[in-house]
């Protein structure tokens, strides 16, 4: 084949690609789009129709606890998913769990001298001596140290804080500001803790868990979950209109941040490069979410349950509830679309038969295909630089099944073919509904005929 005959059939495959492009653009419109962790979330069975309070994950298993059940207080899932109730050493009111240094610590704002429980599995709890019966809500672990919060405690600079470096033996740490301090987290080598009550100094920080200093806040919200995430520390509150998150990026120095609906913020934490809240109030709408803790956005929660604490483990947010009938957990993970199924382009043709008459030369061909989609013929001939396209034919096909093209030539070809032999190229193609384009070539001799 001359090369001018060759650029000619690639331009009529080309035509028929271009012919083909809207069916397979449309089904890559009808993708569902990928989703961050955070932003879609399933309700899951809860092992048992509990109050949980906290939420934690820590080696590759996430633990709940609960602040009432007997003796059934907690609930691991290696997946958080499947939930498997477990028992505890006594029914204190479980408000608060975490994991460091290979250890499960949860705390309890009830109880004689045993408001800690400690476990290296999440299965298998001991109760631990506290050295003060107060409120504990709260406890993290950082910089080699378990640190603890409560709302009650003695005096008006009081023990509200307790700290210990293996969760075993705890130590009571006396503070400046005797506000009512419902949170703590860890992060970039200081403990920050939150309160809900006081007035322009409901944060304080410490770099040891022992001094703590009191920190100005912009708002007097009631400040229920700290969190800290890709250098910033992220507050939310039940209280306040618009203004129910405040981020510092050291701590100290706190801004006001806008929330979308003034829900009841109850937790916060950070995972995957995303803030995400969860509230106790809401319609649908339960959730916020937030990639840098400064603009944030509504999210629809799995079900409109009291959602009291989160948590990110393993590519996965979990938070726990204290109402609900069996559901009393969502999950979120990200959502990578399916992409869309490829239909075959495989097929097969016969070879063309030629009917030539006086005016017209005539060819036919079958073509088996395997699906719905778009069959399309050109046929080419010439001698020398006379290279001329003779015919082309199309059809939309609906379904597997064998369909026959029929390529009239007229009578400019059939002139020729008076002259002259031929040698006619014949380009088959067909394009699947959401597919790629297939060709078959094959050539056809005819004799002069006069």
């Amino acid at each position: 084949m001359k090369l001018r005959n060759l650029a000619l059939l690639a331009s009529v495959t080309a035509l028929l690609l271009v012919a083909a492009a809207p069916a397979t653009a449309a089904v890559l419109d009808s993708r569902v789009s990928a989703l961050t962790a955070g932003e879609s979330w399933t309700s899951r069975v809860s092992a048992a129709d509990n109050s949980w309070r906290s939420v934690t994950y820590g080696n590759g298993v996430f633990v709940a606890v609960s602040a009432n059940g007997t003796p059934n207080q907690v609930m691991t899932s290696p997946d958080g998913i499947t939930w498997t109730s477990r028992t505890t050493p006594v029914d204190n009111q479980w408000w608060s769990v975490t994991f460091g240094n290979g250890l499960f610590v949860a705390v309890s704002n009830t109880g004689t001298g045993n408001r800690v429980m400690t476990s290296p599995d999440g299965i298998t709890w001991t109760s631990r001596n506290t050295p003060v019966d107060n409120n504990w809500l709260s406890v993290t672990y950082g910089n080699g140290l378990f640190v603890a919060v409560s709302v009650t405690g003695t005096g008006s600079t009081g023990n509200q804080v307790m700290t210990s470096p293996d969760g075993i033996t705890w130590t009571s740490r006396i503070i400046s500001v005797y506000n009512e301090w419902t949170s703590v987290t860890y992060g970039d080598g200081l403990f920050v803790a939150v309160s809900y009550t006081g007035t322009g100094n409901r944060v304080m920080t410490s770099p040891d868990g022992i001094t703590w200093t009191s920190r100005t806040t912009p708002v007097d919200n009631n400040w229920l979950s700290v969190t800290y995430g890709n250098g910033l520390f992220v507050a939310v509150s039940n209280t306040g209109t618009g203004n129910r998150v405040i981020t510092s990026p050291d701590g100290i120095t706190w801004t006001s941040r806008t929330t979308p609906v003034d829900n009841n913020w109850l937790s916060v934490t950070y995972g995957n490069g995303l803030f995400v809240a969860v509230s106790l109030t809401g319609t649908g709408n339960r959730v916020m979410t937030s990639p840098d803790g400064i603009t944030w956005t509504s999210r629809v929660s799995a079900a409109d349950n009291q959602w009291l604490s989160v948590t990110f483990g393993n590519g996965l947010f979990v938070a726990v509830s204290n109402t609900g009938s069996g559901n009393r957990v969502m999950t979120s993970a990200a959502v990578t679309p399916t992409p869309a199924p490829v239909p075959s382009s495989i097929f097969t043709m016969t070879k063309a038969k030629a009917k030539i008459t006086r005016t017209s030369i005539v060819l036919t061909t079958t073509a088996t295909v395997p699906g719905a989609g778009k069959i399309s013929q050109g046929v080419i001939a010439g001698k020398g630089a006379k290279i001329m396209l003779l015919c082309s034919t199309a059809k939309s096909v609906s379904g597997a099944a064998t369909y026959t093209l029929t390529c009239k030539i007229g009578k400019a070809g059939r002139a020729a073919l008076r002259k002259a032999k031929m040698t006619l190229t014949v380009t088959t193609t067909f394009t699947p509904t959401g597919g790629a384009l297939a060709s078959k070539t094959q050539t056809v001799k005819l004799v002069r005929r006069r």
